[in-house]
């Protein structure tokens, strides 16, 4: 699991801030009616809007998790009553995989 989660956070790193060609391949095999100017459109907004590396993941990476923004969606959607208040959301999640800053040296090449 730990080596599947460091390679996905390894591939966006790269895709990101290296080289997106191989990732662009298998965007347009996969969706042939994208052009390279809608993905390259898009990979520049998800930098510019930090839809993947902004907030927690400045600090401890992509893919970054906390108890405490678990917590705060947990309170959320108990409040708007999507999960039952009382609920030991703790079971649905761990952080043994993330937030170890895997991939980050990417952002300063």
């Amino acid at each position: 699991v730990q080596r599947f989660v460091d390679a996905s956070i390894e591939g966006w790193y790269s895709y990101l801030y290296g080289d997106p060609s191989p990732a662009n391949a298998a965007i347009r095999k996969a969706n042939p009616e994208m052009t390279d100017a809608l993905i390259a459109y898009g990979r520049a907004s998800m930098k510019e809007h930090g839809v993947v590396d902004s907030g927690d993941a400045l600090k401890d990476g992509i893919g970054a998790m906390t108890d405490a923004r678990w917590k705060a969606f947990y309170d959320e959607m108990a409040a708007v009553g999507l999960y039952p208040k009382g609920m030991d959301y703790k079971k649905a999640y761990t952080l043994q995989f993330v937030d170890k800053r895997v991939g980050m040296d990417a952002k300063r090449q």
